[in-house]
């Protein structure tokens, strides 16, 4: 049955197909959302034994697959939830996000959790302007 609403899900190619109910990004409203991403390699091996720096590359690796699903990037990130099993290793986070994300800075929050599935030590979610939502063209935009 065709979903009346107007609400797009997808998966990306380049990662596993997600095993419970759920897609990796949907799109409705203007607004691409990106379930949680969590450590694993493409062919959905979790990544548990490898340290955090590790972990948290591979996240941003699948970030980016499942932006670029929705046709976007990382500059059009509006929002991005970050939780960590581990509130010491915020800042080698905090570093390799700064890095990877650039001069754009959307919205973030970082929260410590109990635990992550697999015993994964961190889970990515976010929230992007869909294609044809162009990041810094609003005449009152303006960067610090």
């Amino acid at each position: 049955m065709p979903n009346s609403l107007d609400i797009d899900c997808r998966n990306s190619a380049e990662l596993l197909a997600p095993a419970g109910h759920y897609s990796h990004v949907c799109i409705a409203n203007g607004s691409v959302y990106v379930s949680g991403q969590l450590p694993l390699a493409p062919d959905g091996t979790p990544l548990t034994d490898q340290p955090f720096e590790q972990q948290a590359a591979q996240v941003l690796r699948n970030l980016d697959a499942c932006l670029a699903a929705a046709g976007v990037d990382r500059q059009h990130l509006v929002q991005v939830r970050v939780y960590v099993t581990d509130m010491a290793n915020w800042p080698a986070f905090n570093r390799l996000y700064a890095q990877w994300i650039g001069a754009h800075r959307p919205a973030r929050a970082v929260a410590g959790v109990a635990q992550l599935h697999y015993g994964l030590a961190l889970e990515v979610e976010a929230i992007a302007l869909a294609a044809g939502f162009h990041p810094h063209s609003h005449p009152h935009s303006h960067s610090h």
